[in-house]
């Protein structure tokens, strides 16, 4: 009997004791810097995103986020570090469509599971695409830029954020569509990619809009197609992809933030929450909004759903229109 009473006592105190530690845990938290991923290179649209909130945040939880950018494989890279991080808060990452959507889809040797190995916690922002190209390529709108490419099969190149990436995806999807073929240059990040377009080292680009924004206003680049509901107000010239009959290419890219699986919710709830008032502040919603973004900061159960439905389209899109990474 006395073995079974110390038993008993055990057993009665050891899930108060786990609720009394996660709750001091998450009161606590953070008690120091927290490292906010993002899987690309400096200067794109993945990065912008991250540098607008992360300042903000780390004022209002009291502790720095702290802006990590890891580039390499088209995200993957970056997501993978994010992934295997110990489950505490203080390793946080950006997902976009590249690393839990398009990426997963094309390559089966990625060392993640998009909707098992992450906890997500909000959808910051929602971006449209477009493809651009530099001043000087004969052509200036689409109907002059799909005559040129489909005249000259291999002769012009585009540049994305990786093999696997969103760009890459979509580039890939819509050459299948318009029986084109232009080919592929990955770079380790959009910054990159953009760079080389506007040097004109490489013609085309398939990229995020805010980032390519300020060339496209500037001249350094000219618009052909966006991947957006409607036309946009920034650019009411350039037709949406789905104006000209290619709707599974017309999809926008998301920006939201993460954890690694196994994430305490009060923890979740607490960086949720600080993201929310963040994107209240009405200088923060005009960086981003000006950059051709929309607002989103949703529900970590609305995120996930919403990584789910993207990881599913971009399956359908591989194998309807069987890309492959060769």
């Amino acid at each position: 009997m006395p073995f079974q009473r110390r038993h008993w006592l055990t057993a009665s105190t050891l899930v108060p004791l786990a609720l009394l530690s996660g709750a001091a845990f998450a009161d606590t938290y953070p008690s120091k810097p927290v490292k906010l991923q993002v899987p690309f290179a400096p200067g794109g649209t993945t990065d912008l995103v991250a540098r607008v909130v992360a300042d903000p945040l780390g004022k209002l939880l009291g502790q720095p986020v702290v802006v990590d950018n890891k580039a390499g494989g088209g995200g993957v890279v970056g997501a993978t570090e994010t992934a295997r991080a110990a489950p505490d808060g203080y390793s946080l990452g950006i997902a976009t469509v590249s690393t839990t959507a398009a990426n997963p889809a094309i390559n089966s040797k990625i060392a993640y599971n998009p909707i098992t190995d992450f906890t997500p916690i909000i959808n910051v922002a929602a971006t449209p695409n477009v493809i651009a190209v530099h001043p000087s390529f004969p052509a200036k709108n689409y109907k002059e830029f799909i005559a040129e490419i489909k005249k000259s099969p291999g002769k012009y190149s585009y540049a994305s954020s990786g093999t696997g990436g969103i760009g890459h995806l979509q580039t890939e999807l819509f050459k299948s569509l318009t029986h084109t073929f232009i080919t592929h240059i990955p770079y380790r990040g959009a910054g990159p990619a953009l760079n080389d377009t506007v040097a004109g080292q490489v013609p085309i680009i398939f990229d995020n809009l805010p980032s390519a924004l300020q060339f496209i206003k500037q001249g350094r680049l000219v618009a052909i197609a966006v991947a957006a509901p409607t036309r946009l107000a920034v650019l009411p010239d350039v037709p949406t992809f789905k104006e000209l009959g290619l709707e599974p290419v017309n999809r926008m890219a998301y920006y939201g933030i993460l954890g690694p699986k196994g994430l305490p919710k009060d923890v979740v709830d607490k960086v949720n929450a600080g993201v929310r008032k963040v994107l209240e502040d009405p200088a923060v919603r005009k960086r981003i909004e000006d950059s051709g973004s929309i607002i989103v900061g949703n529900s970590p159960a609305e995120f996930s759903a919403q990584i789910a439905a993207e990881y599913e389209v971009y399956k359908k899109v591989v194998q309807s229109a069987k890309l492959t990474l060769d």
